[in-house]
C-alpha cells in the first residue's frame, strides 16, 4: 500500500513570536487621580462595603458572591478572596470617598502565556457610573500590559448581564462569543460570554482612557464631552 504524503508541514501554524513568561501581579497598590486599588483592609471593607450594598441586593445576581445577611458573611468572602493561591483582588476606594466602595480581581492569571482576567468586579454606591469607576479599570488594565507585559487581557460574563457587557465594550475589549453552559453559579447555568483585548490594541485603547480621563474632557457641571464608547468604538 503506498503510504500517505506527510503534508503537516504546509499547514499553517499561527504567527511565531519571541515570547518569554511574565511575572504574575503581585497586588501592588495601583493610584489614580480619583481611586486607589489597594488589599483589603477585611474589618473596615467588610463594613464600608456591607452598608454600601445592602440596599442593594441586585448587584449580586450575576456575581459568585452574595447577597450578604450582614457584614460578618462579607468578611468572610474577602478574607477567602484575600488568601486565594492564583489570584488577586482589590479594594476599590475612591480618593473623595475615603473607604472601599466596590472590588475587582485579578483571575485566571496565567504568566507563561501572557494572558489574565479581571473579574468579580462590583461598584456601590458612590462609585457605579463615575469616572473613578472608569479609572479603576484603566489601573487595572494599564498594570497588566505595561507594566508586566501580558498579551492579553480578557473580561468575562453572564451572557444575560446587559449592563456589563455593554461596559466591557466601552472599556475597549471586543466580544470573542459566547460559551453556552459553560457553569452553573446559584443553581442557574451560565452561558458566558467573553471579551479580550490584546496587546496590540492596547496603545489605542489607552489612548482612549487617557483623552475621557483628561479633565479638559469634562465641562464644569461634571459632564462628559465625549464619551468613553465614542473614543474606544475606532480601535
Amino acid at each position: 500500500m503506498e503510504a500517505t504524503p506527510d503534508r503537516s508541514a504546509d499547514l499553517p501554524l499561527g504567527e511565531c513570536v519571541e515570547w518569554s513568561p511574565v511575572a504574575a501581579p503581585s497586588g501592588k497598590v495601583l493610584r489614580g487621580e480619583r481611586v486607589i486599588l489597594r488589599p483589603f483592609d477585611l474589618a473596615a471593607d467588610a463594613e464600608s462595603l456591607y452598608a454600601a450594598t445592602r440596599d442593594d441586593p441586585a448587584i449580586w445576581t450575576y456575581l459568585r458572591i452574595g447577597p450578604f445577611a450582614d457584614a460578618r458573611g462579607l468578611h468572610a468572602v474577602l478574607e477567602e478572596e484575600a488568601t486565594a493561591d492564583g489570584y488577586v483582588f482589590y479594594a476599590i476606594e475612591p480618593t473623595a470617598a475615603g473607604r472601599a466602595r466596590g472590588q475587582a480581581g485579578y483571575m485566571r492569571i496565567d504568566p507563561a502565556n501572557g494572558t489574565i482576567e479581571i473579574g468579580s468586579i462590583f461598584f456601590a454606591a458612590g462609585l457605579r457610573r463615575t469616572a473613578a469607576a472608569t479609572e479603576a479599570i484603566f489601573l487595572l488594565a494599564r498594570h497588566v500590559f505595561d507594566d508586566l507585559g501580558y498579551r492579553r487581557l480578557e473580561w468575562k460574563c453572564n451572557a444575560l448581564n446587559a449592563p456589563s457587557r455593554r461596559a466591557a465594550e466601552r472599556f475597549g475589549f471586543r466580544f470573542e462569543g459566547i460559551f453556552r453552559k459553560d457553569e452553573i453559579i446559584k443553581g442557574h447555568n451560565r452561558d458566558t460570554a467573553w471579551f479580550s483585548i490584546v496587546d496590540d490594541e492596547w496603545p489605542a485603547v489607552r489612548a482612549a482612557f487617557e483623552a475621557w480621563l483628561d479633565p479638559a474632557n469634562f465641562a464644569a457641571n461634571g459632564s462628559q464631552k465625549r464619551s468613553l464608547a465614542e473614543l474606544t468604538a475606532g480601535h
